[in-house]
């Protein structure tokens, strides 16, 4: 989530300044400003420090908002849609899906309004680990993540957001001491709180509450994380992963540490084919040369010795050709005046 709006003349919990000041208007980072005809003129400023939101104007009724383009391609709101977010429906969505848990939960395709503490909380009340793929969960865990998505969207929309009056069991009230050093990184029981990335967001995880039931997002290859990526898609992230790894190799300081002998494998003819060593081709080279990048510069700056050497050796014979040739002239001449 990223912006808000800020009302002319009324304080709203999440944008209430730390201090009480006189309101700035417009107050900062402000992006644009509503103003109503009618008297008395109300005004309102939205507000985005991070400059990620984006705003669009839509030409419909306000009833029928949810069935307009972008809206009508998000999934259902645990609050409003309640009669559609049923337990049938969730179990129905995490098994057709192979992918973490809580990076199904963040994707507005799937359902609408679930942000990252929000789902954070859910995790932690289901006590669920968050990288755990959707489709390993029991029907007693998807039970109980259907009772604790419903009941931690509720709460937080009756209380409007406002975290002073969150539960004090809540990991929200908790959960910010990454990178602050006076502050605990644990809940107020001893437990402790670790921070991982899921679906490419920071999250707070109780190991101790929400242990590892089935397989999750590090224990396979990356390409089977989402079963519902195409084979061109595929293709797509091995060539690019293929290309890091080149990368990768290419900013290596050194190509000492790497040059070790590869295991063998079989060739056609059914003998054992063995890996060059690079080893041989880093003596070929000068001392100031040694410490090439990448196997393909050794390659590459050994055969311009070699070309160098040969050039040399070339000039070499052609001179003592020349030298001889001359010399056989100078000799005939000599042997033709003395006859």
């Amino acid at each position: 989530m990223t912006g808000w709006i800020k009302m002319r003349h009324e304080e709203t919990y999440y944008y209430k300044p730390a201090k009480e000041e006189e309101e700035e208007w417009p107050p900062k980072f402000w992006k644009f400003i509503l103003e109503t005809a009618e008297e008395p003129k109300s005004e309102a400023a939205f507000v985005d420090s991070r400059r990620f939101a984006r705003i669009r104007l839509l030409d419909c009724d306000a009833d029928a908002i949810r069935q307009t383009t972008p809206l009508k391609e998000n999934g259902p709101d645990p609050v409003i849609d309640r009669a559609i977010v049923t337990e049938e429906w969730l179990v129905k969505k995490m098994r057709s899906k192979k992918i973490p848990v809580k990076a199904l939960l963040l994707d507005q395709a799937n359902l609408s309004g679930i942000g990252n503490w929000v789902g954070d909380e859910i995790m932690y009340h289901a006590r669920i680990h968050p990288e755990q793929y959707s489709n390993t969960l029991s029907d007693t865990q998807l039970k109980q993540l259907h009772t604790s998505l419903l009941h931690i969207c509720s709460t937080a929309v009756d209380l409007l957001a406002d975290s002073s009056k969150f539960p004090e069991e809540w990991l929200f009230k908790h959960r910010w001491g990454k990178g602050k050093k006076d502050q605990k990184k644990e809940l107020p029981n001893g437990e402790k709180i670790v921070y991982i990335t899921v679906g490419g967001r920071t999250s707070a995880v109780v190991p101790s509450v929400q242990k590892k039931t089935g397989p999750v997002a590090g224990d396979v290859k990356s390409e089977e994380i989402d079963s519902d990526v195409s084979p061109k898609e595929e293709e797509a992230e091995q060539t690019s992963n293929k290309k890091r790894t080149a990368g990768a190799k290419k900013e290596a300081p050194h190509i000492e540490a790497q040059i070790a002998r590869g295991p063998t494998k079989k060739s056609r003819s059914g003998k054992d084919d063995k890996k060059p060593d690079l080893k041989d081709d880093l003596v070929k080279l000068p001392p100031k040369k040694r410490k090439a990048s990448s196997a393909f510069e050794i390659k590459a700056l050994v055969k311009d010795e070699t070309a160098k050497k040969a050039k040399i050796s070339t000039k070499s014979v052609n001179a003592e050709d020349k030298g001889t040739e001359s010399g056989r002239r100078r000799s005939t001449r000599v042997r033709g005046r003395d006859i």
